[in-house]
């Protein structure tokens, strides 16, 4: 067995998260190469091998999520209050759901919204144009999946400016400090977001339009809707995992294809041919998420693993997507991959990103509309990343155009 320093190993070690990114790679190297999964400091499993975060996902029924799959797990309290997130629900609760709301990401919808994606990423660039703003992230990366996600809501524009405050407020709840956050911040943000969706939704299903909570509130599935929480728990979800999910793998797309000026080149000379394996690659090099948890229901053996019944796993997506049994020159950025089976949207099963067809026409667009109106366009510097043991978060990106 390959030998490491238990600090280097240690998931669940705030201080192991706050390593430069390039230390986090090399720890992940490492613990790959043991002959099982490595032990968190919490006794946690890491799932850190491609294979096993696979086979993981795609055995719901063993790997579950319902006691919670991030970390910490959610107080039982604030599940009563605020309603259970699909990610921490199993069938057949977990099917009902998505089953209603999947309706928002069919084709048909994807189609009909394609306009306002493409209206959206015009006028992102002319305010980039108009207003020469310095981050990215701001100016950019973080306005494109939200005036989507908004737009297909039907939020009204007067509630925007305070959702996307309660966003970042929420977002804060993953944050690994030096110092306690101050105490109930990111929930308090949440509760705002409940309420901003309840009154929307109160005025929809007197007034319905061609919008997703319009949709919603009237759906069935079984003989039953969503209830008020479980629309304000979707919405939140949507929110702040759909925005900030996108709003990173975009920080992350542009200063990649500035630090590998080759794979611009390539792209900018033939985005058709290009631009589908130019977002899978994006999404595997950063893996906007890094890690789920799943509660092991059953004994059950995982690629020759004992796992006992109770013991909770971690599914590491970002080192899954550097595995080196899988992924030639796993750290090389090539936008040419094939085949390129990454877990950046999950490893598959029911717990599978439903927005995911919307993240990839979303940076498709984007993208396209940046190179060729903004042929210079840069990032300037490294990203400033936040520490975050759940998403591979940029907090701000420098960038010239």
């Amino acid at each position: 067995m390959t030998t490491v320093h238990r600090e280097a190993l240690d998931l669940a070690d705030p201080a192991f998260w706050r390593r430069p990114p390039a230390q986090r790679l090399g720890a992940f190297r490492v613990l790959r190469a043991l002959d099982r999964p490595a032990v968190c400091g919490d006794g946690a499993y890491a799932l850190l091998r491609h294979r096993d975060v696979v086979a993981a996902s795609r055995t719901p029924e063993v790997f579950v999520s319902g006691p919670g799959v991030t970390t910490p797990k959610p107080a039982a309290w604030v599940r009563f209050v605020f309603g259970d997130s699909m990610v921490n629900l199993d069938d057949p609760r977990h099917a009902r759901l998505r089953a209603i709301v999947g309706r928002a990401f069919t084709p048909r919808v994807l189609a009909r919204i394609s306009d306002d994606v493409q209206r959206t990423a015009i006028g992102i660039v002319d305010d980039v144009t108009a207003g020469r703003p310095a981050d990215f992230v701001r100016a950019v990366a973080a306005r494109m999946p939200f005036e989507i996600i908004c737009g297909m809501m039907g939020i009204p524009a007067s509630y925007r400016r305070e959702l996307l405050g309660q966003i970042l407020r929420a977002g804060e709840g993953t944050e690994v400090r030096r110092r306690p956050r101050v105490p109930g911040r990111s929930l308090r943000a949440l509760a705002r977001m409940h309420r901003v969706v309840g009154r929307v939704a109160r005025q929809r299903r007197h007034e319905p339009g061609d919008d997703l909570i319009s949709a919603l509130v009237t759906a069935e599935v079984d003989g039953s809707g969503l209830t008020r929480r479980e629309l304000g728990s979707f919405f939140s979800l949507l929110l702040v995992a759909g925005v900030e999910t996108t709003r990173n793998a975009i920080a992350h797309g542009l200063h990649l294809l500035t630090a590998n000026p080759e794979q611009r080149a390539l792209l900018a000379g033939d985005f058709d041919r290009y631009a589908a394996g130019f977002v899978d690659e994006v999404v595997r090099h950063s893996s906007p998420i890094i890690q789920f948890r799943r509660t092991v229901a059953r004994d059950h053996e995982l690629n020759g693993y004992p796992l006992r019944a109770g013991d909770e796993v971690v599914l590491c997506y970002a080192a899954a997507n550097r595995d080196e049994t899988v992924f030639a020159d796993p750290d090389v950025f090539d936008i040419t991959r094939r085949p390129n089976p990454h877990v950046g949207f999950g490893g598959g099963g029911p717990h599978f990103c439903l927005g995911t067809a919307l993240a990839r026409q979303e940076m498709t667009v984007l993208f396209r509309e940046l190179l060729t109106r903004l042929p210079d366009i840069r990032s300037v510097g490294e990203p400033e990343l936040v520490a975050s043991s759940f998403d591979n978060r940029v907090g701000r990106l420098r960038f010239a155009y």
